[in-house]
């Protein structure tokens, strides 16, 4: 693989892979540098029913593969590595990698989020042995198996109606109230027998021998604490950008969100963020494309020199 690119894109979620499309359609030589499966985190979304053209939903995976199938169609390269570093060398951006350099006149950020842990006793302990973060990867592992979802928005009730194709009971447990999904997918959450709330609680610890066994539990409102059972734990509580290898070569926002203009583009010329790493994102799958989209065509502005 020639290691030289008018565009490298980092991140091949919806918006880096929007923006592949368009660089790509330019006649722009561009690479998408992924750390994981195309498609990022809506590769964890059973059904996606608010994305414009599939009025009876799309499987997350599903449109990620025809977002990359489109991509490909017009000569975008792709290949599985984390970007480690981004250096500045004259007019090129170089990015580097485990598995080499890559060196770009322009460069799209768009590696998205990664999910936040609880950092409560036994979670390192017990990953891959009980305590998951994405259903599509470890959901068949619990059928007929009682597991709980830590979590109240979106994606964690995604994570409920996905696991509900395999265990028997599903606790979602969240530290308020009230869930902050929307509430078409609360509706679809009560609606299935399977899933039960546990509101206005924590979880202190995880505890088990070999796998896990049950939650150390604690009611927010009274203080009192309990154990729950279950044979799998999936945390879903919230996303953090990938972007601790920028920290020092970009602005960021207290969160840790690119900080960009209208055009996309950050305080250093050529280099432009997408989606939901930049600060002010929304987080939804039809802005993390608008994003792409914008960023590509600054990109191709800057290559030409406007």
């Amino acid at each position: 693989m020639n290691n030289k690119y008018d565009v490298v894109i980092i991140g091949g979620g919806p918006a880096g892979l929007t923006a592949g499309i368009y660089t790509s359609r330019d006649k722009l030589k561009s690479l998408i540098i992924n750390k994981g499966i195309i498609g990022g985190n809506i590769n964890n979304a059973e059904s996606i029913d608010n994305y414009p053209g599939f009025p009876e939903g799309v499987n997350g995976s599903e449109l990620a593969e025809l977002m990359h199938q489109q991509a490909k169609k017009y000569g975008l390269e792709s290949m599985i590595a984390e970007a480690t570093a981004i250096d500045i060398e004259g007019e090129d951006k170089v990015i580097k990698t485990a598995s080499g350099d890559f060196v770009a006149r322009a460069v799209i950020i768009a590696g998205g989020s990664e999910k936040v842990k609880l950092d409560i006793p036994g979670e390192k302990e017990f990953t891959g042995r009980g305590v998951s973060y994405c259903t599509t990867c470890d959901g068949p592992f619990f059928r007929d198996k009682r597991v709980v979802v830590i979590g109240g928005g979106n994606s964690a009730i995604y994570e409920a109606l996905h696991l509900a194709k395999f265990a028997s009971n599903i606790s979602i447990i969240h530290r308020r109230d009230r869930l902050r999904a929307t509430a078409i997918l609360q509706d679809k959450a009560r609606a299935e027998t399977k899933i039960e709330f546990i509101l206005n609680t924590i979880v202190k610890a995880i505890e088990g021998k070999d796998f896990v066994q049950k939650l150390l539990l604690k009611n927010v409102k009274t203080g009192e604490q309990s154990t729950l059972e279950t044979d799998g734990v999936f945390i879903s509580i919230g996303l953090k950008p990938n972007t601790d290898y920028l920290k020092d070569l970009l602005p960021l926002d207290k969160q840790g969100h690119i900080i960009t203009d209208k055009h996309m583009s950050t305080k250093i010329a050529g280099i432009f963020a997408a989606g939901d790493i930049r600060s002010g994102s929304i987080r939804q799958i039809t802005t993390a494309a608008g994003d792409g989209t914008i960023a590509a065509i600054s990109a191709k502005k800057f290559i030409d020199g406007e």
